[in-house]
């Protein structure tokens, strides 16, 4: 851990005294959006810390930059634009008077040029080194890490390859299927599957455009891939003092496209010996890699009970609060703690319950959980014992097309997976959102579902989705698309000090009018109808799978889009032949837009 000054060693945070203000985190900007910055924000305030927000030009209205104490534009729309920014980042932190940045997960969270830059900049980095980032943030290096203190490791690639050819090489030498993963970044992007010889090539360069867009490294190396697998990790703490700890396990099984939808504390249905090897692998690893900080070791672990290192996430996880509810501790002010130099001053904690995360996003499971944007019309969220919610949304919020799906977290924590599991049932009832579609009717389905419901078993996998969930889901209303709010800028003084603000700009009244500004509102595109395939949503098009006049069956890939930073291969909805397919690779297509027609 990088530090400005001595270590300190404050027990509690509070606002600090004019003596204490250069050894002591005051102020702490937030370089990220959505639900996680609102955590952070919050984790502050307990912790007696100024708040930073900064946002993009679509999230003007978002929730984190309510929650904070202050809020900064940082000009711009993409991610590659704001979020992604690190001189901009930087500079803000400096100008807002902050003295330490909290990076969130994604984005610039793993990036250790980021970290050197805020060092650089004379800021506390509350994070790992960018060393560790680099050795453990590598997937490569991690693996060679990982087999050095003997943590178990499926067969894969010491270097990451140079070509499909590599990849059809390793699967003749180990066998199918075969996992191709990016080498840097997480969060379940860049990470293919061919199950088949003919499938590795289309896979590869689909999990390196992935790895490029997402992380803007295209590398990947390649593993064996074990079948109906459970994901399982474990989240652990570690200070500069050289104390490494386990705060409990997690699994993560039940995923799509290699995301996870729901996660859950302790891991059930483990052995002790099982238990006792996932926490001896993830210690020697970090204490191996002199990692300081909030961290997630992940494994897999098979059919069999064979256990194979994954992966180390440099960052705090999605899915923490799951990890808090069922130990009691704050992992976010651990965080602020370590990055005061203090010492944890505990061991490996008990769990002293059972808590399951439900990740609600913007998209629809009964199509394939595709991603779809739109303004939340409301929102009524779940109350009562053992229920909270981390969102970064609230009714008349807009979910933006450029930023991933996630809305919040409903997290449901019981004295035993049992009674969780009970609560769940009536928290995710509870939940009614509309404007946009969910997953919450796929959560719904699943807490009843046998195969993740039992008191014996975990009978999920990551694939189970995909491969087994069979249950009947209604495709939900596509959503009205709202014209953003008129806005104007203004120029005031406050203190003698010029000013320019953003206000919503007032519309002309008229005798019979309210006075309140009119929105307009367009019905949401239709569904593929006779020969005509449409974009179901905004996105770019980053391969073509066919060409004018070919024959395609229903089903088959037209197009992929990436939307919502996810690639969303576009199916025919009927058998027939392509024509008038007018789209290019590298065009942004709009919601509704025509993309081509099947005749036939």
């Amino acid at each position: 851990m990088q530090h400005r000054g001595t270590a300190r060693r404050r027990q509690k945070f509070q606002q600090p005294s004019e003596h204490e203000a250069e050894d002591t985190l005051r102020k702490v900007l937030i370089a990220n959006r959505g639900e996680i910055a609102v955590r952070v924000a919050r984790a502050c305030r307990d912790a007696g810390l100024c708040s930073v927000a900064v946002y993009a030009e679509p999230d003007l209205d978002g929730l984190h930059t309510r929650v904070a104490d202050e809020a900064y534009a940082l000009g711009g729309t993409s991610p590659a634009e704001t979020y992604l920014d690190i001189s901009k980042i930087v500079k803000i932190a400096r100008e807002a008077d902050a003295d330490a940045v909290h990076p969130g997960y994604g984005f610039l969270a793993e990036n250790a040029d980021f970290a050197r830059a805020v060092i650089g900049a004379g800021l506390t980095w509350i994070g790992p080194s960018p060393h560790a980032i680099e050795v453990l943030g590598d997937k490569v290096k991690a693996r060679l890490i990982a087999r050095a203190v003997g943590a178990p490791l499926a067969p894969g690639t010491d270097d990451p390859v140079r070509d499909a050819a590599e990849v059809r090489q390793f699967a003749a030498e180990h066998g199918l299927p075969v996992a191709i993963k990016a080498a840097f970044g997480g969060g379940g992007r860049g990470i293919k599957v061919a199950w088949d010889m003919s499938e590795i090539e289309p896979e590869y360069e689909s999990a390196v455009r992935e790895a490029t867009a997402a992380f803007g490294r295209g590398e990947c190396f390649v593993e064996r891939y074990l079948e109906r697998p459970r994901h399982v990790e474990t989240q652990c703490l570690a200070d500069e003092h050289g104390n490494v700890v386990v705060v409990s396990t997690r699994d993560c099984s039940l995923q799509r496209r290699h995301q996870k939808l729901v996660e859950e504390a302790p891991a059930p249905f483990l052995t002790l010996e099982q238990n006792r090897e996932l926490y001896a692998a993830s210690k020697a690893i970090l204490s191996a890699a002199g990692y300081v900080g909030a961290g997630t070791c992940e494994f897999l672990v098979d059919q069999n009970g064979t256990i194979s290192f994954l992966e180390v996430n440099t960052r705090l996880q999605v899915e923490h609060p799951v990890s808090e509810e069922a130990t009691g501790i704050d992992l976010v002010r651990e965080q602020f703690r370590i990055a005061d130099g203090e010492a944890l001053g505990y061991g490996d904690p008990p769990s002293h319950g059972h808590s399951i995360e439900f990740r609600i996003t913007a998209e629809d499971p009964a199509r394939n959980f595709l991603p779809v944007p739109g303004t939340i019309t409301a929102w009524h969220p779940p109350s009562g014992p053992g229920v909270r919610l981390d969102a970064g949304y609230t009714a008349q919020t807009t979910v933006p097309e450029v930023y991933d799906s996630l809305i919040g977290k409903l997290i449901i924590t019981g004295a035993t997976r049992r009674q969780a599991l009970q609560r769940a049932g009536r928290a995710l009832a509870e939940f009614q959102i509309s404007g946009v579609p969910t997953a919450l009717p796929f959560h719904r389905a699943v807490v009843a579902d046998p195969a993740f419901a039992s008191d014996s078993h975990l009978g999920v996998h990551t694939r189970w989705i995909e491969s087994e969930f069979s249950a009947s889901l209604t495709a939900q209303d596509r959503p009205q698309v709202t014209d953003p709010p008129d806005r104007e800028r203004l120029t005031v003084e406050v203190g003698r000090k010029r000013l320019e603000v953003i206000v919503p700009r007032r519309a002309p009244v008229s005798p019979r009018s309210t006075g309140r500004p009119q929105r307009v509102l367009r019905q949401a595109p239709a569904a593929p109808a006779g020969d005509t395939l449409i974009s179901p949503m905004q996105g770019t098009i980053i391969k073509l799978e066919v060409t004018d006049g070919q024959q395609v069956r229903a089903g088959e890939t037209v197009v992929i889009l990436e939307a919502m930073k996810m690639e969303q291969p576009l199916a025919a909805h009927k058998d027939g032949t392509v024509t008038g397919l007018g789209v290019v690779v590298g065009q942004t297509v709009t919601s509704g837009e025509t993309i081509c027609q099947i005749e036939g």
